[in-house]
């Protein structure tokens, strides 16, 4: 919608979702027939739908397809519950304290730019193919926005309640959980949101490369054979899986808004 345009009513907005769904896979299926490519190299939608119900029920690279994502989701699990766990409260301790900032900013702010594909030589040389690999490529994407979100919703605080805080003495560690990790849970949940994105496609990065299950390498075993059908498999998993994280963070952020009325 454009600014100035009334919204559109749902009805309206579901129709044109699914004329944008049915016109993408009606001009791939038209494309698959036409002959201009080899199915080998572009299958038709019905293909992958087959061979994507085949990986479900038999094992392609020693496992089925809800194994592999099994594999890939408790990777992801780690990497982004680290992310959380050590991202959120440095990044409160960093709106809080001005030390902290000054120590950690300069080094954090020349990490951070380091794609987490470039943690790949690194995880390989330092883990090989175990579970530390893609744990730390995963935590190198998850976690700055975690970090980012709860400095700048500790930074965001009102001076109110803070001065409160201050008048009643309270100590710094009190200031930081009862004052403000709960006026920064809007932005945290927002940041978890970002983070969550990232660390899924950082997951499926490391997989390529330095997993010997998961989604990424289901697909590179279906490249290395040449089966087509199986790689767009891998993706349309990793986009449903992505889209579904995602719903439940964003339930989360609406639930917790309405919770604390933000």
């Amino acid at each position: 919608m454009t600014t100035g345009q009334r919204p559109l009513p749902t009805s309206q907005i579901v129709m044109l979702n699914l004329i944008g769904i049915f016109g993408f896979f009606g001009l791939w299926q038209l494309i698959a027939m036409s002959g201009l490519t080899q199915p080998q190299f572009l299958p038709s939608p019905l293909d992958v739908v087959e061979k994507f119900v085949q990986l479900t029920q038999t094992p392609f690279a020693g496992f089925t397809l809800q194994e592999h994502l099994l594999s890939s989701l408790f990777r992801f699990g780690l990497g982004f519950g680290l992310a959380a766990l050590i991202g959120i409260p440095l990044g409160l301790m960093m709106g809080w304290f001005g030390w902290i900032d000054d120590v950690i900013s300069p080094l954090f702010e020349a990490v951070r730019f380091v794609a987490p594909i470039a943690w790949v030589p690194f995880a390989a040389l330092w883990f090989g193919t175990g579970i530390g690999g893609p744990t730390l490529i995963i935590f190198s994407g998850a976690f700055p926005p975690c970090l980012i979100n709860a400095y700048r919703g500790a930074k965001h605080v009102e001076i109110r309640y803070i001065e409160a805080g201050k008048m009643l003495g309270i100590s710094n560690f009190r200031m930081i959980t009862d004052v403000l990790l709960p006026s920064s849970i809007p932005s945290i949940v927002a940041g978890l949101r970002v983070s969550a994105g990232l660390g899924w496609m950082s997951l499926v990065g490391a997989e390529l490369i330095v997993a010997s299950s998961g989604i990424g390498y289901l697909m590179v075993k279906g490249q290395s054979s040449i089966n087509t059908p199986i790689v767009m498999s891998g993706m349309v998993a990793i986009g449903a899986v992505g889209i579904l994280i995602d719903v439940l963070l964003r339930r989360i952020e609406t639930y917790i808004r309405h919770r604390h009325g933000y």
